[in-house]
């Protein structure tokens, strides 16, 4: 669009469409007016709620996330641009659910095995995670061959997953059929490690986020930042960072579902310690980090008052807890502060005067990076094949 040279001139963000259609699917829509002249008197229309009424927003550029600011897009990176640690996904067994069990079943299993109990790990996905619920997985991969020969049951099992990975029709799954034991994606921290679920409900105000301890074994469902401190939990935990992922993330229906290459690695942080010039004192960045940090135990520590409840129950927005729901107003009052220091403001009325922010601190930080080294070139007999298809087309 933008190569182009198109413009937007007008905006509607995402809202519900209905119709009365018998058996009608959910519909999400936004609605987006093109045009060649870069023209005055741009608006989007924003919607508080999606199938509400929307309220018209003058804007002096529309980008292609529907937000008054640069003309930016975002591309899939593989690290994060500021200096902070990477982010990865959880364990992916490929194991056609041979691995996997549910309370009763792991207890029917160590009934049958009892030598098979010290093999189950607590398995944790995004829906588990949010919901509170126990799964358990079987990780036989660290387990000795003369102890997995003395184990018929769980032998089984192992056979399973080899026979489920050789009828793939996917080269790379029948070649992890050499390795039954072993997981496709194995991530499996040494020490307590920071989760963001994948999907998540886009009626909440917060993306729970939590902390796993090693013994429990996490889905690629959720993505796993190991040795996570309090400040990255709190700045990732924050109104910034969720206004950040509501105009960033892909969708799963209208469900938020978090991208480690683009909402993540793209995130611009409070400070950019890669070596702008514009950055605070280091006194004034620690003084920050420590009322985020205070903060973000805060939330921890608010959390800890409910025990029965999971947290799908305390971030549905009719029964989030009034202390849980001041603590983060806590939180992402310390976060708006630290982004002062980079030019922010005091406080924003809505997520897209925080996106535009964002955007503009996201250009700052990125023109410090090294260039992108070129892409190889294509073959003259290719560019002239890709020609002529875009001719016939």
């Amino acid at each position: 669009m933008l190569a182009q040279g198109l413009h937007i001139q007008f905006a509607h963000r995402t809202f519900s469409w209905s119709n009365e259609a018998k058996g009608k699917a959910a519909v999400h829509c936004v609605i987006i007016g093109f045009g060649l002249e870069k023209r005055p008197g741009k608006v989007i229309y924003e919607y508080e709620n999606i199938k509400g009424n929307a309220h018209a927003v003058p804007a002096s550029n529309i980008n292609p996330y529907l937000v008054d600011a640069p003309d930016v897009v975002l591309p899939r990176r593989s690290r994060p641009i500021c200096a902070v640690p990477e982010i990865g996904i959880g364990n992916k067994p490929i194991d056609d659910g041979n691995y996997l069990f549910t309370t009763e079943e792991r207890d029917a299993f160590i009934a049958l095995e009892p030598a098979s109990e010290k093999w189950f790990h607590r398995w944790l996905g995004a829906d588990e995670f949010l919901n509170g619920y126990e799964r358990w997985c079987l990780w036989l991969g660290e387990c000795t061959p003369n102890e997995l020969r003395a184990m018929p049951e769980a032998m089984k099992r192992v056979q399973a997953v080899k026979k489920a990975r050789l009828d793939s029709s996917s080269p790379p799954t029948r070649k992890l059929a050499d390795t039954p034991t072993r997981f496709h994606v194995e991530f499996m921290p040494t020490a307590p490690f920071m989760v963001i679920p994948e999907v998540s409900s886009e009626r909440r105000t917060y993306i729970p986020l939590g902390y796993l301890t090693p013994e429990t074994l996490a889905s690629n469902k959720l993505r796993l930042l190991p040795h996570a401190t309090l400040w990255q939990f709190g700045v990732l935990h924050s109104a910034m960072h969720m206004a950040w992922t509501r105009s960033t993330c892909g969708r799963m229906k209208s469900d938020f579902q978090y991208s480690i290459s683009i909402v993540y690695n793209n995130f611009p942080w409070p400070f950019n310690t890669s070596g702008s010039e514009s950055n605070p004192a280091p006194a004034q960045v620690q003084k920050a980090q420590e009322a985020i940090e205070t903060a973000a135990q805060t939330v921890l520590d608010a959390r800890a008052q409910f025990p029965g409840s999971s947290l799908a129950d305390l971030y549905d927005p009719l029964t989030m807890p009034p202390a849980l729901l001041k603590a983060h107003h806590k939180l992402d009052a310390a976060v708006d502060k630290a982004y002062q220091l980079c030019g922010g403001k005091k406080s924003y009325a809505s997520d897209a005067e925080r996106v535009a922010f964002l955007f503009e601190l996201y250009q700052r930080y990125t023109s410090l990076l090294p260039a992108a080294k070129p892409t190889k070139a294509a073959k003259p007999r290719t560019v002239a094949r890709r020609q002529a298809a875009e001719g016939a087309a």
